[in-house]
């Protein structure tokens, strides 16, 4: 039986909810927050009143995707998770080499070696230290989706990660999320993990509405992947709106294969560190313009509900099994 693995433990896929598909809930202190500030996400009191004000307008759960030892924290995610009611997926898995040390443990482990942290952080739990060493210690949270990212050409670093998310997803049935640096290299991620023997079904590429080009999505799409459009604040003025031109063309031809999130992985969009316009953006403000313009509850359901417990479930293809 398929199921999400959640921070605080495995549910069935119909009791997901309305779902973020790429989120940055927590992150701590560390490398990335050393560079940019305004990534520091680290009260769980603070956000939980954020996250609270989500469930009240429907929301129900959220990819996060700070994967390891650039700010993770899986205890802190656990807290938030009771404190707001919100179902949150821990991610594992590396992010770009720009959110690590020029010496991080990343640069020089083998792809057997990453594959080996992500299965465990999968199947035995979390890293309490987020893999900065030189302990590990395990929790009881454990990793529900495999990050990896890419800038706008695969890096022999970034090759071996996606290797190594591939063939950890092969012994799990983890799903994977992907960055795409402002929705460059989506087909050839695409091809690489498809040649990895990853199902595409449980793939997620994030930040893909970034290259508004319809032709360009109608490729990616045809290839059964999944993606995740997180633009639709960020456009500025006389720019329009392309995330929500994407979606009013290409929901009637996709509608199981598109997903939204706000990546907002910044102090400054968040209502309780003062910034806007607020976690619950696209369930409220963003939601109603769809309508408006002729998306139908239904589709919204298949946007935030259905393609979200599909995608994020543990791939059926997978030999692993859940545990009790």
């Amino acid at each position: 039986m398929s199921f999400v693995r959640t921070v605080l433990g495995d549910i069935p896929p119909d009791q997901l909810g309305a779902c973020y598909a790429h989120e940055h809930v927590i992150i701590d202190q560390s490398f990335t927050t050393h560079i940019a500030p305004d990534f520091l996400l680290a009260e769980v009191a603070v956000g939980a009143v954020e996250l609270r004000q989500f469930h009240a307008d429907g929301g129900r759960a959220m990819i996060d995707s700070m994967p390891c030892d650039s700010g993770r924290n899986v205890l802190k995610l656990a807290e938030l998770s009771r404190a707001s009611g919100v179902h949150l997926v821990c991610p594992t898995g590396l992010h770009l080499a720009k959110y690590y040390d020029g010496g991080h443990w990343s640069h020089r482990y083998t792809e057997d070696e990453l594959a080996a942290l992500f299965v465990a952080d999968i199947t035995d739990g979390v890293d309490a230290n987020d893999y900065g060493g030189p302990l590990v210690r395990r929790t009881g949270h454990r990793a529900g989706v495999i990050k990896v990212a890419s800038e706008r050409t695969f890096a022999a670093r970034e090759e071996r990660i996606f290797a190594a998310a591939a063939a950890a997803h092969r012994r799990t049935g983890c799903p994977i999320l992907t960055h795409t640096e402002q929705g460059e290299l989506a087909l050839e991620q695409i091809a690489l993990l498809q040649r990895l023997g990853v199902d595409l079904r449980h793939v997620c590429l994030s930040h893909t509405d970034r290259k508004p080009d319809a032709g360009y999505h109608r490729e990616v799409l045809a290839s059964g992947v999944r993606v995740e459009y997180d633009s639709a604040f960020r456009w500025r003025a006389g720019e329009g709106n392309p995330t929500f031109d994407l979606l009013l063309t290409l929901l009637p031809e996709f509608p199981d294969q598109i997903m939204l999130g706000m990546d907002a992985a910044r102090r400054g969009y968040w209502r309780c560190y003062g910034g806007a316009p607020g976690l619950s953006f696209l369930l409220t403000e963003f939601s109603s313009r769809l309508r408006a313009a002729g998306v139908s509850a239904k589709m919204l359901q298949r946007v935030f509900v259905t393609t979200p417990a599909a995608t994020f479930s543990f791939s059926s293809r997978s030999t692993w099994l859940s545990f009790p």
